[in-house]
């Protein structure tokens, strides 16, 4: 049960801190540099980069883990319209989507979750996100009944979102574990 609570804790909360991070920082700098652009999706969404390293980290709980963040980030985006039909639908799509293609990856013989035997295939695991991706922004568009600009505008952000999170990840452990490996040598 604690497991769960800590998963549920730090899932939710990076969840949380990519979109204000993507709402509050990334979409005024778009605003400012892309004025003209007609769609209110970001273009770096780093939230879905959240959604698909959780899937790979927790499996299918992740959609428990993910949902009361998820659920938050709606509520304050559209407010009360967070219990509308389509937005629930919404959330389902966004909580439960990534889990479901890395399970049908595993089911086809590909499986691409974490093993200590084996160095993570990031490539992989990038396109589990892009192909994510495409079914998020497919059916999210779908049940809001959005232009065909915002679907594009969502997997441009999605994809973008989801390499620049894994690639500052990646640059943010590099450096932790050089200045750990620091730190061990002057002791």
């Amino acid at each position: 049960m604690q497991r769960w609570v800590f998963e549920t804790l730090l899932a939710s909360s990076a969840y949380v801190i990519a979109s204000v991070l993507t709402f509050e920082m990334l979409m005024p700098l778009q605003n400012i540099f892309f004025p003209e652009y007609p769609s209110h999706a970001s273009l770096l969404f780093l939230p879905h980069g959240v959604r698909v390293l959780s899937a790979w980290l927790l499996g299918w709980r992740s959609i428990i883990a993910l949902l009361p963040g998820v659920f938050l980030v709606f509520a304050m985006v559209g407010g009360w319209d967070v219990f509308l039909p389509s937005r629930l639908f919404a959330m389902a799509i966004a909580v439960a989507t990534a889990p479901i293609v890395f399970y049908s990856c595993k089911w086809l013989g590909w499986d691409l979750f974490p093993n200590p035997h084996q160095r993570p295939c990031w490539l992989c695991v990038m396109g589990v996100g892009i192909v994510t991706s495409f079914l998020v922004s497919g059916l999210t568009n779908l049940t809001f009944g959005s232009a065909a600009a915002e679907y594009i505008a969502f997997l441009i952000g999605d994809i973008s979102g989801l390499f620049f999170l894994m690639l500052g990840l990646y640059f943010g452990f590099w450096f932790f574990d050089k200045r750990s490996g620091l730190i061990s040598r002057e002791e």
